[in-house]
């Protein structure tokens, strides 16, 4: 079985040598596009493959990507970015994958591992994500009577570890392509404005979220928008007037989403919202909420680290309001900043 190593590129010129140092024992082609590098990406990408070819940037990771592919000829692609790499182990369990791979596999899924320390968005450590796909899928016959053609792809789950390890974040580009398709009348998919939601609670800027308010009330009044997408945009449209300093429309979203199914990020905002106004009491009271009677939808820190860090501060202002309890609150100001600095994120 052979390998295509297929990457589209831009401006990766700090990580690319690094990802293709690791990859490129394990492929019998790399294939590079390059959509507008203006770094030294395509003179790096050079060294490691004569199949280097440019795509103008139009806003579609899924057109560079189809572009990609259609220039790979192995018979399977591994898709990586930039940002990855792959270790000795893990490229030896590749190999070895590769030399009994059964030929009915069409994608082959790998443990996606970040890394504290490295600028990345996510909300996880590690999560299964397709990454090597077969190149021409055959069409087959299944069951021995009313027989019909297999349309789900034979998947397999490997215990493969690729690393992804970036040097920094690329929101706003990713806010670009949201805000263009919006721009353009195309209705996000469920898939795609969780991911906007998400990546705007992990790194999105005042003028992110008010950038993407056209967007999410639009889609709460979609008919085919369920519960879990209207809770998405709650979260973003409350954040966004919080920021704003619209109150009439903070509550209007907040309450929306209590009245729904409350999740972590609405009590942080609740919280935060009574912390600015003073109330340190009743922001203790969202933020324990946030961290104990909810669940976060779209920011895993808004479920632990968030509530545990701002429970200090709230303690702390306490503590200086009550003179006769200060002891107590300082106490319990100090435990939540020691859980706060033992949490993940």
């Amino acid at each position: 079985m052979t390998v295509s190593l297929c990457m589209i590129v831009k401006n990766e010129e700090n990580v690319l040598a690094r990802c293709l140092d690791s990859f490129k024992d394990l492929a019998d082609e790399i294939v590079i596009v390059d959509t507008g590098s203006t770094d030294r990406t395509k003179e790096i990408a050079a060294r490691y493959t004569d199949k280097l070819y440019d795509f103008a940037w139009i806003f579609d990771f899924a057109a560079a990507r189809n572009f990609a592919f259609s220039k790979c000829s192995g018979d399977y692609i591994y898709s990586a970015d930039a940002d990855e790499l792959i270790d000795a182990e893990n490229a030896a369990k590749f190999k070895a994958l590769m030399e009994v791979m059964e030929p009915e596999v069409e994608i082959v899924q790998m443990w996606y591992v970040n890394r504290h320390g490295y600028q990345t968005t996510e909300n996880f450590e590690k999560d299964l994500r397709p990454k090597l796909f077969k190149r021409q899928r055959t069409f087959v016959w299944i069951d021995p009577i009313h027989e019909s053609v297999r349309l789900e792809p034979v998947v397999f789950d490997s215990e493969i570890e690729i690393q992804h390890w970036p040097e920094a974040q690329h929101s706003a580009r990713d806010f670009g392509v949201f805000l263009k398709a919006a721009a353009e009348g195309r209705a996000l998919s469920g898939k795609l404005l969780h991911m906007y939601a998400m990546e705007l609670f992990l790194s999105g800027t005042d003028r992110d979220f008010a950038q993407a308010v056209p967007v999410f009330q639009n889609a709460i009044y979609e008919e085919q928008r369920g519960a879990d997408e209207r809770m998405d945009c709650y979260c973003v449209l409350a954040r966004a007037a919080r920021l704003a300093k619209d109150v009439n429309a903070f509550f209007k979203w907040a309450l929306k989403n209590i009245s729904l199914e409350p999740c972590s990020e609405v009590c942080c905002e609740l919280g935060q919202y009574y912390f600015d106004a003073g109330d340190y009491e009743e922001a203790s009271v969202w933020y324990i909420n946030a961290l104990q009677e909810t669940e976060p939808i779209l920011q895993a820190r808004a479920g632990e680290k968030i509530p545990l860090e701002m429970l200090s501060h709230c303690y702390e202002k306490m503590a200086g309001l009550y003179p006769e309890m200060a002891e107590t609150l300082l106490q319990m100001a100090v435990e939540y900043k020691g859980r706060a600095m033992e949490s993940k994120g």
